[in-house]
């Protein structure tokens, strides 16, 4: 998912973003009430400013889509508004309104498989644009199995369900809201930064250029395991903004089945997810028979959109892995295959992709409200893929004119130091080999600072 970005780089916190700062946490006293049992009403607010930068790195060449080999910085700016009502029992209402500013490396996002920044979908330029982000109904339907303790948060009313229910989601939010949790890899606001940390890099969900879209999820919860089923909206054209709400023709289905278990008095977790798109897009080999009709006579992704003419299917599946370690560390680990013969529909430019890493509190430091992570990821193109941009091909993210395929292997680091009880100052570290599959590119290091608050 992409927007265009006509705009120069220069601004790196807008006076509008450092007064929405400041004044959140002026704020913070006010916007917590004492901790009641269960809500009627939920009123909270998040803020989060992501500074990067990137030094110069080798480049034997450049393309249309690369990531500019000189110094670059980046930034990303988003405030949510997360108000929740409870219209009767075991009903919730949920309104999200966004505000989000921010301009990525090269002027648009580009060059990269893993991208950097879990926030940079929604940053549409320099100046704040208000959206409304999400807008759902969740019902749930209790059916036994002992009582279960609904902690507030960010679009979640404090309240109690049983252990075994059935929890329908329906309206306007992210596929990623209800599918793929992972207690140590989730949440690029607090946790990982990269794309390929907080959800599998090689799943192509349905959604909007931000990352949203409408539809439905149903989730069955029976014991230590979690049946989930959902149908969403994408794109009406690939990584484009306008949504697709024929959902009868073009759609993102997905099947997630979830185990909890305990290893050695340590809670863990094993998902498994396939997934499954249905949407005009275009084919690799119909593209790449394109380009070697048309030689030297395109610019751009227009290969792509030259052959994107009859609907086609896109698959994957993956497996999910949490595992407490100890009373401070947890494990993860992410795998995912793709079909990868299509362009990619609503995220990123990955067919198979793997991360793994650990999420460290700082309980033997004395910190406990810090968190060091540490993570290994690896991405990798189709040999569909593959051979069009061998052949000079340009797809929607990546496109350096010609390639000298290698994985993309990309290290992250973070550690986030807690400023009190609802303020973290993170610092993190990526490196990035052969990016964008590229060999004779990289590799990049990119240096980042991110403030985060909840109110």
């Amino acid at each position: 998912m992409r927007f265009q970005f006509p705009v120069r780089f220069g601004v790196i916190c807008s006076p509008f973003a450092a007064a929405l700062l400041w004044g959140g946490m002026a704020l913070s006293p006010w916007c917590h009430a004492e901790t009641v049992e269960e809500e009627d009403t939920t009123a909270r607010m998040q803020l989060t400013y992501n500074w990067q930068r990137h030094p110069a790195y080798q480049a034997a060449y450049s393309g249309p889509n690369s990531i500019i080999a000189g110094h670059e910085k980046m930034y990303t700016f988003t405030a949510d508004a997360f108000l929740g009502y409870r219209p009767w029992q075991n009903g919730e209402v949920y309104l999200t309104p966004e505000i989000s500013q921010g301009v990525p490396f090269s002027n648009n996002l580009v060059g990269l498989g893993g991208f950097t920044n879990g926030e940079i979908t929604r940053a549409a330029g320099a100046h704040p644009t208000l959206y409304r982000q999400k807008l759902f109904l969740r019902q749930t339907w209790n059916n036994g199995g002992g009582t279960e303790h609904v902690e507030p948060g960010l679009n979640q009313l404090a309240g109690s369900v049983d252990k075994n229910r059935f929890v329908l989601t329906v309206g306007n939010f992210s596929t990623l809201d209800v599918f793929d949790p992972n207690t140590y890899a989730k949440d690029p606001r607090t946790q990982f930064m990269n794309w390929g940390n907080w959800t599998y890099a090689a799943y192509d969900y349905a959604a909007d250029a931000r990352g949203f879209g409408w539809g439905f999820a149903a989730e069955w919860y029976q014991d230590d395991w979690v049946l989930r089923f959902g149908r969403m909206s994408g794109p009406k054209e690939p990584n484009g903004l306008a949504v697709d709400l024929a959902l009868g023709h073009h759609y993102g289905d997905q099947l997630e089945v979830e185990h909890a278990h305990v290893l050695y008095g340590r809670p863990g977790a094993v998902r498994v997810l396939g997934w499954r798109n249905r949407a005009v897009l275009a084919s690799f080999d119909d593209a790449l028979a394109w380009l070697n009709a048309h030689p030297g006579q395109y610019t751009g992704p227009d290969a792509l959109v030259a052959v994107r003419n009859s609907e086609k299917i896109k698959y994957g599946v993956g497996i999910n892995i949490e595992q407490e370690v100890s009373d401070s560390t947890g494990f993860f680990m992410r795998a995912m295959k793709a079909d990868g013969r299509t362009e990619t529909y609503a995220f990123t430019e990955v067919d198979g992709s793997f991360s793994s890493g650990f999420l460290i509190k700082g309980n033997n430091w004395g910190r406990s409200a810090d968190t060091v992570g540490l993570s290994l990821m690896r991405n990798t193109l189709s040999d569909q893929r593959r051979r069009f941009l061998e052949a000079g091909g340009i797809s929607f993210f990546i496109g350096d004119g010609k390639l000298n395929y290698r994985p993309e292997d990309i290290f992250e680091g973070f550690y986030s130091f807690s400023l009190g009880k609802d303020y973290w100052l993170t610092a993190d570290y990526q490196r990035i080999q052969n990016p964008a599959y590229n060999a004779d590119r990289g590799p990049i290091d990119v240096y980042a600072a991110r403030f985060h608050a909840e109110l």
